[in-house]
């Protein structure tokens, strides 16, 4: 016996014909539910696929500059090995992370990865040499720059004359009054109890 929409237009004669409608009607119920969902799960999907309405658009990379740091000593000119080639963007005047090479036997660092338009600052840092600093505007697609350490120079100091008229020193010829050090306990007092 097979299932039919319509109701039976004879009674029932025995419990093998009420256990066959009985399935019937469930499996109709699980039809409608099936169906139901694959149109609600096709629906969804077709609307995952349009191409109007993106949650996050995809931006093309900033065209990148070839940069080129040669490193040089400032009396002879013959390269300086292993310095820190140190690069700081910079983005509306901050600091925006850095990125550091070591120049080869050549005294060379090169990097691609700057953007152009940007402003980056450059560091570069050799043992036996003064610490070197700049900002340059990145504004074509190949850059080179030549770098020419020099030696660190003498400190200066307040407490030591600079050849200068004005600072000179008065010496202490002994004779004059002690007053310098008149807060200061003499050796031989000792503390009151």
């Amino acid at each position: 016996m097979a299932c039919s929409a319509a109701p039976p237009t004879r009674p029932l004669r025995n419990a093998r014909d009420r256990i066959i409608r009985m399935l019937c009607r469930r499996n109709i119920r699980i039809s409608a539910y099936v169906a139901v969902i694959g149109l609600i799960t096709t629906g969804l999907l077709a609307s995952a696929q349009s191409t109007d309405r993106r949650g996050r658009k995809y931006k093309a990379p900033p065209a990148t500059a070839r940069v080129e740091i040669t490193v040089l000593r400032d009396t002879d000119a013959k390269p300086i090995e292993n310095a820190a080639v140190i690069f700081h963007p910079m983005v509306h005047g901050r600091d925006e992370g850095n990125m550091e090479l070591k120049s080869n036997e050549d005294g060379k660092a090169v990097i691609d990865v700057l953007p152009i338009g940007n402003t980056v600052r450059l560091q570069i840092i050799a043992k036996g040499f003064q610490t070197y600093g700049q900002d340059y505007k990145i504004d074509k697609d190949q850059m080179a720059f030549e770098v020419r350490m020099k030696r660190p120079g003498g400190q200066y100091s307040v407490y030591k004359p600079d050849n200068d008229p004005q600072h000179e020193l008065k010496k202490d010829d002994g004779k004059g009054d002690d007053k310098k050090d008149s807060d200061k306990p003499a050796p031989d007092d000792k503390p009151k109890p």
